[in-house]
């Protein structure tokens, strides 16, 4: 069980996009990954298809009533399997923020139900370091950063970096990371500058692929589908896939 966060606290980088595809890459593959979606927004499980869940169906249920998590799992059609999201996942804060020990609910409830399964589980986290994404980032092995080429978000992405280095402290262990680059247009020189900055400061933690800026992306999730059901020839198919054979290739799902 490799459990993969996909963050980064500014909105609108590509981070239910990046977890719906690459997700959807890896059921081809017959990974059969698990999705769990900790946004009160809940656009992935929109992106797969999934809405109007009452919220004891979702993981609102999981903190709120400590339902386990292998009850509220769904099997989708083309693979990848579901752990819903709800809005009522925006109450979490609020409700259990002052609880000692909260930060560690979601690694012990994947402990005790989904520690016999060993496919990849990516979690597309909120936009903002509250109690769910923090679960996120103490249950994870690892944590995925889209960025795009905006300073808005190469600043988000430093902050995530820096907060990561301080969370290893009560951790204990090290957070290995990745960041993708989404949006790209190599004919923007913005984009080509932003490149270059992510080079010299991420290295080999930035991803050799990037995504580039497909209307296809954006387009899919209106129709809950997945890029390469939606279009599995289009530019943006072609880099999830690249994407997640990178991700493979360095044993980012180990």
């Amino acid at each position: 069980m490799a459990v993969i966060a996909v963050f980064n606290q500014k909105g609108g980088v590509g981070k239910t996009t990046t977890t719906l595809n690459v997700a959807a890459s890896l059921g081809l593959l017959e990974r059969k990954p698990i999705v769990m979606d900790l946004d009160p927004q809940a656009h992935v499980s929109l992106a797969f298809g999934v809405k109007h869940l009452p919220g004891n169906a979702t993981m609102a249920a999981f903190f709120r009533e400590q339902v386990p998590l292998d009850r509220l799992i769904r099997q989708l059609g083309n693979g990848p399997r579901l752990l819903p999201g709800h809005a009522d996942l925006a109450k979490i804060d609020a409700l259990l923020g002052s609880t000692p020990g909260v930060a560690g609910t979601l690694r012990r409830g994947l402990e005790s139900a989904l520690a016999w399964d060993d496919a990849p589980i990516l979690i597309d986290c909120a936009p903002a370091l509250g109690v769910l994404s923090l679960n996120a980032l103490f249950a994870a092995d690892r944590v995925l950063i889209p960025v795009t080429a905006d300073f808005l978000s190469i600043q988000g992405l430093n902050r995530l970096d820096m907060a990561l280095n301080v969370l290893e402290g009560p951790l204990k262990r090290r957070i290995p990371r990745k960041v993708v680059l989404t949006r790209f247009d190599e004919t923007k020189p913005q984009c080509r500058e932003a490149l270059a900055s992510l080079k010299s400061r991420y290295g080999d933690a930035l991803c050799e692929t990037r995504i580039q800026d497909d209307p296809a992306l954006s387009e899919s999730p209106a129709h809950g589908m997945d890029i390469f059901a939606y279009s599995a020839d289009s530019p943006g198919a072609h880099d999830y896939r690249l994407l997640t054979m990178e991700l493979l290739s360095k044993g980012f799902f180990q």
